[in-house]
């Protein structure tokens, strides 16, 4: 299944890139097993990871001809999210290193979860994103209504979910649900270069930022307070926070290893 996930590593920044243009990148379940150990192997050994596509498409979701039996009957819909998808979405939320997603052409279904689901978010401007489960009668996935709900508030999401129209990428943009618009050329560069400039950065200190936000959208106030507290404390243990403090003293940039 690698052939339809590639690897490209330069320095400490790995780029996973799906690699099935005939589907338009649709995943299968093995698909997103494979993704879903890629991303905690390459955490191992790289500072950021991006997740790419390709020009026509960066995920069009789950591939419905692969994934649906001959004979539906008794069949559970929702058993591949609990054995293959939601595991990968934990494991996106969980990885000590940053992640970036470079978003051209479509992203739908849990292909749209597996981009939304990143600390920051590229899309060029031929980029759009698709909520279609209403169109055969399913849900949204991958968990995009958390997702949706929390980048763009209810009322827009609900749009997105209930109307299954396509959001292009300004409008997404517009709304908050991705950080950076780009002409579509420049898409993978940028990404690239976010993440060189985050693998430059202070690992362990970016690795705590991201437990902390993720617990905060699930916390109250008081909560997250006392989370601060606690892996503030972890952070200021650390050399990288010697450093930052050193440089910062000595009027240098800083040089994390």
């Amino acid at each position: 299944m690698t052939d339809k996930i590639l690897i490209e590593r330069k320095g400490a920044v790995s780029t996973l890139r799906f690699n099935d243009p005939a589907s338009m990148n649709a995943l299968t379940p093995a698909m997103a097993r494979t993704l879903h150990e890629m991303l905690v192997d390459e955490a191992l050994i790289a500072r950021a990871i991006v997740i790419a596509g390709s020009d026509r498409a960066f995920s069009t979701g789950a591939n419905l001809k692969a994934a649906m039996p001959e004979d539906m009957t008794g069949f559970d819909v929702g058993e591949t999210l609990e054995q293959d998808y939601n595991p990968l979405m934990a494991a996106i939320r969980d990885l000590p290193v940053p992640v970036i997603s470079a978003v051209q052409g479509a992203a739908a279904g849990v292909g749209a979860s597996i981009a939304l689901a990143c600390d920051i978010i590229v899309v060029g401007r031929d980029a759009y994103f698709l909520e279609a489960f209403a169109r055969i009668g399913l849900i949204p996935d991958g968990g995009a209504t958390w997702l949706l709900t929390r980048a763009v508030g209810r009322v827009r999401a609900m749009e997105m979910m209930l109307l299954a129209e396509k959001i292009p990428a300004q409008k997404a943009y517009d709304w908050g649900l991705v950080t950076r618009l780009v002409d579509t050329d420049h898409v993978d560069q940028t990404a690239a270069d976010i993440a060189q400039r985050l693998a430059a950065g202070p690992t362990r200190s970016h690795a705590l930022i991201r437990k902390a936000a993720w617990h905060a959208a699930d916390s109250d106030f008081a909560a997250t307070l006392a989370n601060e507290r606690l892996w503030q404390k972890e952070a200021g243990e650390t050399p990288e926070f010697a450093e930052g403090l050193a440089a910062f003293l000595e009027k240098r940039p800083p040089k994390f290893n």
